[in-house]
């Protein structure tokens, strides 16, 4: 294989790309998206003089950082760039496709100078409470599938001035993604979903969904007024499974019993469906649902689908791992969420661009042979294809391509 002449491709590729991404930006904006797409793969970080540092420019890495600085707090770029996303996924989202919310930390342990950092519970380090900020994450996945479509990518904070409440940032990234994929798939949320906040404009809008239950609210069932977890406990399960779960870098096997109770939320006019699964821990996992669960495949599809959840995580750990998000640099609130939309670019070249076509699955192929780090996770292909970007460009650095303006928008992305 002749890695330069890959390297060469790739970098064409990415212009193309970009220039799709970018194409309702000024011509200096569509040029640094070009150049932070490009140069965040290739450095794997965030940070701004390292992206610069990819760019085999005469001018001076300062000015390259002061340019990079002005551009990345522009006020349409986070918009622009979820826009273009939103409209290259639709064809990817179905009825059954699952939108995967998770809110995770951003934590800034020791900047001091940060504007609007907040109070954060780190996921990593025994819930300590450290600064830093809170990111939202959609990505779309299939049932009995790999493939992963990430949509949006946003970043806020309790102490910025403009924040409305987690439960509002919550609702406006389901109504920018619902709206855009006309109210298409199944959303799934974990306990943290537990709200009538959130449920209330779930069923309003009558979107699908599969969030599971602290086990501490209350349902009306045959009439009567019912604990979550009483309900759990007393639920007849007559199904039974077995899977692996991969689980800190060891396969542990669950024997799970599963049944499902039909209930309705007080005040809340519609049945809903109370999938039960003893077996994970030692109380039930109760997932509460708008699907109809008519048969045990139904009950099996609910289950596969929170399980889902647990592959779209690791998304979030490669996403802050390989790129080195949690050593971001810049300092305003506005050019920290600028660079997560920049991020959601990355990988969604990463993980769906890449795999467009047969021509495409054969570079991946080389890529992935290229690539250093082996996790021992042979279907989580993405931290793979992020080192071997990064050891390809390393290898056989060059020149990015002058954007050209595009004709038609499209998704076919070709060699030639």
């Amino acid at each position: 294989m002749n890695f330069s002449h890959l390297a060469n491709k790739l970098r064409s590729k990415i212009t193309r790309f970009s220039g799709i991404l970018s194409q309702d930006l000024d011509k200096t904006a569509r040029r640094f998206v070009q150049e932070a797409v490009y140069g965040i793969m290739a450095s794997q970080s965030v940070m701004l003089t390292e992206i610069g540092r990819q760019l085999e420019s005469r001018v001076s890495l300062k000015k390259i950082e002061e340019r990079f600085s002005r551009q990345l707090i522009k006020p349409k770029l986070w918009a622009s760039i979820h826009a273009r996303v939103l409209f290259m996924a639709r064809s990817r989202v179905k009825e059954n496709t699952l939108l995967i919310l998770d809110l995770s930390d951003l934590k800034k342990k020791y900047a001091e100078k940060m504007e609007h950092m907040a109070t954060v519970r780190d996921g990593s380090d025994h819930g300590e409470l450290v600064h830093g900020y809170w990111t939202n994450q959609i990505i779309a996945a299939e049932v009995g599938s790999e493939q992963i479509t990430p949509l949006h990518f946003s970043l806020y904070s309790q102490a910025s001035p403009e924040f409305a409440g987690e439960n509002n940032q919550i609702i406006q990234a389901m109504d920018q993604v619902g709206g855009a994929l006309d109210n298409k798939g199944i959303w799934v949320i974990d306990r943290g979903g537990d709200r009538d906040a959130l449920f209330e404009p779930l069923l309003q809008n009558k979107r699908d969904f599969i969030v599971r239950l602290v086990g501490s609210r209350d349902f009306i069932y045959q009439g009567n007024k019912a604990r979550s977890l009483w309900l759990a406990f007393a639920c007849r399960s007559p199904y039974k499974r077995s899977f692996v779960r991969l689980k800190q870098g060891k396969e542990v096997q669950y024997n799970i019993r599963y049944g499902s109770v039909p209930v309705q939320l007080p005040d809340i006019d519609g049945q809903l469906n109370m999938v039960v699964v003893q077996g994970i821990s030692s109380k039930p996992m109760i997932l509460l649902t708008t699907l109809r669960m008519n048969t045990e495949k139904d009950l099996w599809f609910v289950i596969q689908a929170y399980m889902k959840r647990w592959s779209v995580e690791e998304t979030i750990r490669f996403i802050k791992q390989t790129y080195d998000l949690e050593n971001i640099r810049v300092l305003k609130c506005a050019r920290l969420q600028n660079m997560m939309a920049l991020l959601l670019a990355v990988f969604f070249f990463i993980s769906v661009v890449l795999d467009q076509s047969q021509k495409l699955s054969i570079m991946a192929g080389h890529i992935l042979k290229n690539a250093k780090r082996v996790f021992g996770i042979p279907d989580f292909k993405y931290y793979a294809l992020g080192d071997g970007l990064y050891n390809i460009f390393s290898q056989f650095p060059g020149e990015l391509q002058n954007h050209q303006k595009r004709k038609q928008i499209q998704l076919a992305f070709g060699f030639t």
